[in-house]
Parts: C-alpha cells; sequence; structure tokens
C-alpha cells in the first residue's frame, strides 16, 4: 500500500497536468474563437461604417452641389451672357434645367412645352440655356445642311457601349458613321431585307389567327406586346443576325422590351441634366433613377451577347446573310483596317434601340387611331380588299404590292403628324459665331430646339390640326409639307433608316389590317401615352377577330 503511493500521486499529477493543458488549450482556442467573432464583427462594423461614410459624403456633395446651383443661380440669371432674358417661359426654367427635368421623368415634357407655347408665343425659355422654337422655318436652320449646329448634351446620356451614329456628337466623326450605316440602307439592301421581314410578320399572322377562338371567332389580348415582339424579332433578325423569339414564346423572354422602355425614360430625363448621369445610380430616394442606370447597361450587354453569338456562325452562314451586322462587319475605317469591336457594337445596338419600339409604338398608334375612328378603318381596308380579293394564308404581304396604296399610305403619314415618333424638341448648339434664327439673333452656345408635336399640331400648318384625318394627304402633295413635317427628323441627323421603316410598318399594317378586324375594349377611355425619348402607349386592350 505504501509502495503503490508514489505510483499514484505520480500518475495523478500527470494527469492533472493533461487536464490542466487540454484546458489551456480549450481556452487558448475559445480565446482564439473569440477574438475571430470579434475581429469579424470589427470589421462588418468598418464596412457598415465605411459604406455609411460612403453614403454621407455622397449625400454631402449633393447636397453641397445643389446649394452651389442654387446660389450660382441667380448670378447666371442675372448675368444672362446668352441674353436669354427676354424670352418668356415658366420662372423656374429661367433659373433652372429642373423645370425640363420634372417634366420629362413624368414622361409628359412634349405636353408640358406645347402648353407653354400655347400660353407664351413662338419663343420659350425652357431651360437656362436653351430656347424652343415653334416655328417651322426654323427647322431648316437649327436641323438643316451646313448650319453649323451640334447635338447638345442631352445626347450624352444615350451613350453606353461607345459613341455610335445616333449619340455622336463630332460633326467628323458623324460624317464617318453615316457614310459607313448609309450604305446599309441602300435601296438594293432595303429589298434584300424584306424576306427577314417577311418571315416574323408571316409567324406574328399565323400565332394570331391560331390564337382566336374558332368558336366565337374573338380574342381578347393587350395588342402592344405584340406589336413589339414583331418590331424586336424583325430588328434582331436585321440586326444581329437572328430574331430574339419573342412571338414564338410570346413574351419579353429576355427583358429587352422592359430594359429599353426603362431606359428611354431615363436617358431622356437624365439628359435635361447630363451632369448626374454618373451619379444616378446612387439616387436611392427613387428607383427610376437606380432602374434607368442598371437599364443602360443591361441593354449594352443584350446587344454585345447578340454580336458574340452571331460571330459564332460559320464563315458561309455570315457570307450568305444580307443584314445590317454583314455590312458593318465588312466596313472599314479611313485605313481600310475592320471596325474596332466596340463600334460594332455600338452601331449594332443604336440598330437595335432605332428599330424596335420605334415601329412596335407606331404600329399600336395605328391601330389605336383606326378604331377611335371606324370610318378611316372602314376606308383603309375597303382598299386593301380591293387590292387582295382573297387571302388564303398567313404570309405577309409583299412591298411591290402595297407600297403604292395610296389611303394606306395616307394612314401612316397622318398618324406620324398626329403622334409622332419622337414628339420632343431635338436640342442643338448655336455656332460659335452666333445664329439668326426667325429674325432673332441666338449667342453662340445657346441651345436651341424646334417641337416636333407642336408643329405637327399646329392650326397655321394644318387645318383641323386636332383631329384624325388620313385625307388630307390625298389633297396635298408631300413636298409642300415636307418642311415641316418631320416625324424622322431633319437634315444630316434625321433617321438613315427610315426607308426600311415605311417599308416595314406599310407591310405590316397592311397585312395585319387585311385579315383581322379590331374593336377597342374601353372604347371611351383615352389612351394613356409615355415619352422617353419617343411617344409611346402604355397598352392597347383590343378584341380581334378574322376578316372574310
Amino acid at each position: 500500500m505504501s509502495q503503490s503511493t508514489p505510483h499514484c500521486t505520480a500518475d495523478l499529477t500527470a494527469l492533472t497536468s493533461r487536464v490542466n493543458a487540454s484546458a489551456h488549450r480549450s481556452v487558448r482556442f475559445a480565446r482564439v474563437k473569440v477574438d475571430a467573432e470579434a475581429l469579424f464583427i470589427r470589421s462588418n462594423q468598418l464596412q457598415l461604417i465605411s459604406s455609411i461614410g460612403n453614403m454621407i459624403t455622397l449625400t454631402v456633395l449633393l447636397v453641397a452641389l445643389v446649394v452651389t446651383a442654387v446660389a450660382y443661380t441667380p448670378i447666371r440669371y442675372l448675368y444672362d451672357p446668352l441674353r436669354l432674358r427676354r424670352f418668356p417661359g415658366p420662372f423656374l426654367a429661367a433659373i433652372s434645367p429642373f423645370w425640363l427635368t420634372y417634366h420629362a421623368r413624368r414622361a409628359q415634357r412634349y405636353l408640358a412645352v406645347d402648353a407653354a407655347h400655347k400660353k407664351c408665343g413662338k419663343f420659350v425659355r425652357i431651360s437656362p440655356n436653351q430656347v424652343s422654337i415653334n416655328d417651322p422655318d426654323a427647322i431648316q436652320i437649327v436641323y438643316g445642311h451646313q448650319t453649323g449646329f451640334l447635338k447638345s448634351e442631352f445626347y450624352d446620356a444615350f451613350v453606353s457601349i461607345h459613341r455610335g451614329l445616333f449619340n455622336t456628337r463630332d460633326r467628323g466623326e458623324h460624317t464617318r458613321k453615316r457614310k459607313i450605316i448609309s450604305h446599309t440602307f441602300s435601296q438594293q439592301a432595303i429589298l434584300g431585307f424584306e424576306p427577314l421581314i417577311n418571315k416574323s410578320l408571316s409567324l406574328l399572322l399565323s400565332r394570331l389567327s391560331d390564337m382566336i377562338d374558332p368558336a366565337t371567332n374573338s380574342l381578347t389580348l393587350d395588342f402592344l406586346p405584340w406589336a413589339n415582339y414583331l418590331a424586336f424579332d424583325i430588328i434582331g433578325d436585321l440586326a444581329f443576325g437572328e430574331p430574339f423569339h419573342f412571338i414564338e414564346s410570346g413574351s419579353d423572354s429576355n427583358g429587352a422590351i422592359r430594359v429599353l422602355n426603362d431606359r428611354g425614360e431615363w436617358s431622356a430625363t437624365v439628359g435635361t441634366i447630363p451632369w448626374v448621369r454618373d451619379w444616378a445610380r446612387y439616387f436611392l430616394f427613387d428607383r427610376f433613377w437606380v432602374r434607368g442606370y442598371e437599364s443602360v447597361q443591361q441593354l449594352a450587354k443584350i446587344a454585345v451577347t447578340a454580336v458574340d453569338r452571331r460571330l459564332q456562325k460559320s464563315e458561309e452562314e455570315l457570307e450568305n446573310r444580307r443584314d445590317l451586322l454583314s455590312f458593318l462587319l465588312k466596313a472599314t475605317d479611313e485605313e481600310g483596317e475592320p471596325l474596332p469591336r466596340s463600334e460594332v457594337n455600338a452601331e449594332a445596338l443604336t440598330q437595335l434601340i432605332a428599330g424596335s419600339d420605334t415601329t412596335s409604338n407606331t404600329l399600336t398608334h395605328i391601330i389605336d387611331l383606326l378604331c377611335r375612328n371606324p370610318e378611316c378603318k372602314t376606308e383603309i381596308q375597303a382598299e386593301l380588299d380591293e387590292a387582295f380579293p382573297e387571302i388564303t394564308d398567313d404570309l405577309a404581304l409583299e412591298w411591290k404590292d402595297v407600297k403604292d396604296l395610296k389611303y394606306t399610305a395616307a394612314v401612316l403619314d397622318e398618324v406620324l403628324r398626329y403622334r409622332p415618333t419622337s414628339a420632343l424638341g431635338l436640342p442643338r448648339i448655336v455656332p460659335p459665331q452666333g445664329a439668326e434664327v426667325c429674325g432673332v439673333f441666338f449667342e453662340g452656345g445657346t441651345v436651341l430646339s424646334v417641337p416636333s408635336y407642336s408643329v405637327h399640331h399646329d392650326p397655321n400648318l394644318w387645318e383641323s390640326p386636332e383631329e384624325f384625318r388620313p385625307e388630307r394627304w390625298l389633297d396635298i402633295s408631300k413636298a409642300s409639307v415636307e418642311k415641316y413635317f418631320i416625324p424622322f427628323s431633319y437634315g444630316p441627323r434625321s433617321c438613315v433608316g427610315r426607308n426600311v421603316a415605311v417599308m416595314e410598318l406599310i407591310k405590316s399594317m397592311a397585312s395585319i389590317l387585311r385579315r383581322f378586324d379590331f374593336e377597342r375594349v374601353y372604347p371611351n377611355e383615352e389612351t394613356v401615352l409615355r415619352e422617353g425619348f419617343l411617344l409611346k402607349p402604355t397598352e392597347l386592350w383590343v378584341t380581334m377577330s378574322k376578316r372574310a
């Protein structure tokens, strides 16, 4: 017993030592764990503090910017280097761009400017450095050839990948780009596009026909999305070598339509205050600003992805295609080198924007205004019935067979007058030497614009301008109204694709109206129009039926 005691004592000592060591390690581990958790919490706190600091800094900067602008406003107003105090207009517009920004944000800028002209007359100051001129004689000077007027900073809000034909402000760069793009829209090239237009248009006719209930011969739907599906599938095929397949799926499957709408309203609003373009993503007080900024990036991504997909096709496929992208890929710069990829992407994106909701909006306006004026609908369908007495398939009508239909063309012209594609006044900068417009001298650097909606609804130019009357175009020559009928703008910056747009619209309206009849579901409700860069309806609910 006495002999075993030292061994027991030693064992006990060893066990105690191990327990102490284990406890020590546990304590160390716990301390490390606690330290790690504390470090993690500290890191999160620092990140939170940093984020809060960034937001505070941003808020301070924005407040400082606003305070500076407010402080500078009376100085600029009184100093008046452009001598614009002589022009009437809303007082807020004289001291701040925010009068125009407010109405652009509400998507009703064209109506606000038109109302200001009705109140104040021909010349209206709509921003501290901008005057709107409601006079057709101003069109040739402000937008014409060799006048020295350049696009304003408004167009910077529309740049994403790279400056394209639409948003390029430099005259030399625009001339170079237009020379490249104009070959794409030659008469021969346009005729080569017709099979691609026919493919999507015929598919739409077939889909609509299949959707109509044979028992009741009726279908109720919102026509606007289907007009969008048609326009996007056509321009997808023309610009990127493949349709978006919206008609087939019956949906905006990649979000391009939604993104383009968001981008249009955002850019038209930011264009009134272009210096906030890169800050707009932080305007968390209104989701419009963040969503719009994101839409610019998303739309660019859609275009780049579509071009990438096209370039993955075989050389033989690329060679045999006759579309917009094929012309861009074959184009060269001043040194004879192929266009850089960023420029190809930018021009393809420009064509997507210019050739999609422009035509879908107009096609929807056509159906809407014909439903609101049934005597006009009866007249155009009588012309189509006479030209095409029997329709036995869902194939698109050919351009050669519809291009000379007088009343059909008159309907399109009247729609473009009554609801112009772009209703706002496109801003241009007076050249450094200044310019005289409509008997008034403007200093260099002044921004001038001529509001197309107001000109198209001027009672001094048009008889009963608030009436939808296609017949007016049968009684006048196009040349006699050319200087004040500007649905595609005017001069060197006018729409380079107007001929293909007219072909697509005439073919579409003739093919659809020959086969189907339409009635508005809510005939007594006003059509809600919103304005981004373009004037667009928000919806058009109709009941469709097949015609004999």
